[in-house]
């Protein structure tokens, strides 16, 4: 009975000290959402200006993203509704165009991103596409706002105070400045959020994580200043959101980014709510696009798989089979597998090549390693790859094969196969020549491949072919050049240039591109 008794007292002292810390988070919400105005603001619009980080598309990985100049960015939050739009304007400004992110930008970029409720679309011009894969990170967005953040922390059922002292970035290591804050955490579906609110009662910073098929559990933060008066209602004037860790102090670095978007607002209209956001049926009907793996021989042994916006090669060796690229997520590159499988069933994949780190180019990499593959990459992309990218480290977010049902014996034995300049892969017969592309302003460590028997060029966002009978461009880019460079140094004859985007031409529609003769 004595045991029985201490238990229940146990449990009822745990429920009670559950039911204080739940009735602090309130206190401190409550007075958060009276300072700056939460029951006083329906709906703002807001413009600023500032810089675009292209997220995953750094030149270099020890580098922060690539920035170009934010125009404008506009955006107009219905809090009742549930709904915001947001448009923003792209220029290349002063920022040197290195690294990806379709740079440098010709005059201006214009996108229009919409989310209402449970559906999201974009808009160019009339034009309405459905984006149902992108109404999380959406509908995250409003509840990243300061007013977004404290209305869904009234409606968690189990809202978490944690109070503790920061230094913060104005600190250091020899700083005495500490503040004591007041962190207010809870889930807002999948997604944890913690908010830090300071002693005026400001919401400072919203931190979380998302899901990314390279970098697993992302962080994805925003910090708030400058703040202002606007009748009851206080906002934030300035805009700075970190994509991945701010923690490129940390040596060695070899995944520097995190800046990826940082506005001062100029004009604000409160409450001045406009036309609801109404999607269309296309809209409303649209589901989230599965992954389509077609395929095109072009050679004996050599196979183009296509069917989205980015491409790989499968290619037939004696004993085994290599993949060159395995671009996006785990999704589209299982439909990849699934297609080499079907085409040369009987051999293993022995190699996956990357030619890159930007992501879109990377995010695969984890399936096809999965598969057994050895990854082969330019040697400057061996601590990412061994310490961030090939790890069994838990996923939560969108957990993946690797993560799930991690082969161990693989962390024992062969990872990654390092080019430095020029390697080659053969079985004694078929040859498949990787080379560093030297002076490309796109990515450092950029590999092509090069088939000389079939004299077939492989390469990745260098040379895009235009639209057929297009008019080639007045000045070449600068990657395309570097391209052709790269050709010349190395002796290379190619007759085809199989893209990792767009289509498969003749080296000559290559050589119109860049106004060169053979």
């Amino acid at each position: 009975m004595v045991k029985r008794f201490l238990g229940t007292g146990v449990v009822l002292l745990a429920l009670m000290s559950g039911t204080a810390a739940a009735q602090d988070a309130r206190a401190v919400i409550a007075s958060a959402a009276a300072a700056i105005g939460v029951d006083q603001l329906n709906c703002v619009t807001y413009t600023g200006s500032g810089y675009q980080g292209m997220f995953g598309q750094q030149f270099d990985i020890r580098e922060d993203w690539p920035r170009v100049e934010l125009a404008s960015i506009t955006r107009a939050i219905n809090y009742d509704a549930g709904s915001m739009s947001e448009e923003r304007v792209l220029r290349q400004g002063d920022n040197p165009p290195r690294g990806g992110g379709r740079v440098p930008i010709q005059g201006d970029r214009r996108t229009l991103a919409m989310v209402a409720g449970e559906f999201a679309w974009n808009m160019q011009g009339a034009n309405v596409s459905p984006a149902p894969q992108a109404v999380g990170l959406r509908q995250l967005d409003i509840v990243r706002t300061p007013h977004g953040f404290l209305r869904a922390a009234r409606a968690a059922s189990d809202p978490v105070l944690i109070t503790r002292w920061e230094s913060g970035a104005t600190g250091g290591l020899n700083s005495t400045v500490q503040r004591k804050l007041n962190i207010i955490s809870f889930m807002f579906g999948q997604y944890r959020l913690n908010g830090t609110i300071n002693d005026e009662n400001l919401v400072e910073r919203v931190q979380t994580w998302i899901p990314d098929p390279v970098r697993g559990d992302l962080n994805y933060e925003v910090e708030n200043t400058r703040w202002q008066d606007f009748g009851p209602v206080k906002l934030p004037m300035n805009w700075h959101q970190h994509t991945d860790w701010d923690d490129e102090t940390q040596e060695p670095n070899y995944n520097g980014g995190h800046n990826t978007l940082t506005f001062l607002i100029s004009d604000v209209d409160v409450n001045e709510c406009g036309p609801a956001l109404t999607p269309t049926d296309a809209v409303r009907t649209a589901a989230i696009p599965q992954p389509r793996a077609e395929s095109q021989k072009v050679a004996e042994g050599v196979f183009y798989i296509t069917g989205g916006s980015h491409h790989s090669v499968l290619i037939e060796f004696r004993d085994f089979n290599l993949l060159f690229e395995a671009p996006q997520n785990q999704a589209r590159t299982l439909a990849v597998l699934a297609e080499v499988r079907r085409l040369v069933p009987d051999k293993p994949l022995r190699y996956v090549v990357n030619s890159h780190l930007h992501f879109d180019h990377l995010g695969g990499i984890r399936a096809a390693f999965h598969e057994g593959a050895t990854v082969v990459a330019h040697r400057t992309s061996r601590d990412f790859m061994k310490q961030e990218v090939l790890t069994y480290a838990a996923r939560t977010l969108e957990p993946d094969l690797l993560s799930l049902h991690p082969p161990t014996e693989f962390a024992e034995g062969y990872q990654v196969e390092l080019v430095e300049q020029k390697n080659a892969i053969t079985d004694g017969d078929r040859i498949l020549e990787l080379i560093y592309v030297q002076g490309n302003p796109h990515a450092e460590g950029m590999l092509m491949g090069y088939l000389p028997r079939e004299r077939i060029l492989i390469e990745a966002d260098l040379f895009t072919p235009p639209a057929a009978g297009a008019a080639p461009p007045a000045s070449p880019p600068a990657s395309a050049m570097a391209l052709w460079d790269n050709v010349q140094a190395h002796g290379l004859d190619p007759v085809s240039v199989l893209p990792l985007h767009g289509r498969m031409v003749p080296y000559t529609d290559f050589l119109t591109f860049v106004a060169k003769t053979e």
